[in-house]
């Protein structure tokens, strides 16, 4: 069974950094798009940012365009998202989720190409 394991949320300043991973396993990692996915209280989840399988194309929402980053080292099998600058919006819980094999295209924002989950780390936002 595909495993994704999201790590790294926790307290920041206003204005703050922080970097979070998601470790993959059990699948080949190298092979698939990711991206990340948030929640904030009580709204639907958004997409977040994208990477596509060999890296070398990133996307991102409009709403963080300039203050994220996404990437991947395949050797490890792990993708991270480094937030700057945040914001109380941010708040959220953050998941990375795994485009589907069955997916026709490079990349997608849609969570229903999405077939694996990680189970999300809170990132609390600015207080």
């Amino acid at each position: 069974e595909v495993q994704l394991v999201e790590s790294g949320g926790g307290l920041v300043q206003p204005g703050g950094s922080l970097r979070l991973s998601c470790a993959a396993s059990r699948f080949t990692f190298s092979w698939y798009a990711m991206s990340w996915f948030r929640q904030a209280p009580g709204k639907g989840l958004e997409w977040v940012s994208g990477i596509i399988a060999d890296g070398t194309r990133t996307y991102y929402a409009d709403s963080v365009k300039g203050r994220f980053t996404i990437s991947r080292d395949n050797a490890k099998n792990t993708m991270y998202l480094q937030l700057n600058s945040l914001k109380t919006e941010d708040t959220a819980i953050y998941y990375c989720a795994k485009l589907s094999a069955e997916y026709d295209g490079d990349l997608s924002v849609h969570l229903s190409s999405y077939d694996y989950w990680g189970q999300g780390t809170q990132v609390p936002g600015s207080s």
